[in-house]
C-alpha cells in the first residue's frame, strides 16, 4: 500500500522549498498530493480537507491523514519527513 502524502500550500516562495523537499525526498512507495489552497473557488475540497486535518499554518505536510508534528510546532524538515516514513519502501 502505497503511503499518501498531502502538502498544502499557498502557492507561495515560501511553500515552494517544501514541495521541492518533499517531492526529493519522497520513494515509489510515496504518493504526493499537492493542494493549492490559494484556490477560493467555493467549496474548496482541498480547503475542507485543511481543515478536516487541524492545518493552521502553510505549508503543511500530512502523511496517510495525519498532520505532521512538526506542522503544528516549528519548520518542515528532512529528518521530520523521514521520520513519517517519506522516502522509506512501504
Amino acid at each position: 500500500m502505497k503511503r499518501i502524502i498531502e502538502v498544502f500550500t499557498a502557492g507561495c516562495p515560501l511553500c515552494s522549498p517544501v514541495v521541492e523537499l518533499v517531492k526529493s525526498t519522497a520513494c515509489s512507495s510515496c504518493d504526493i498530493i499537492t493542494h493549492n489552497l490559494t484556490e477560493t473557488e467555493a467549496g474548496n475540497p482541498a480547503l475542507r480537507r485543511a481543515r478536516l486535518l487541524g492545518v493552521q499554518s502553510l505549508p503543511a505536510v500530512a502523511v496517510n491523514g495525519t498532520l505532521l508534528a512538526c506542522c503544528q510546532t516549528g519548520a518542515i524538515t528532512k529528518e521530520a519527513l523521514e521520520a513519517a516514513g517519506i522516502g522509506q519502501a512501504a
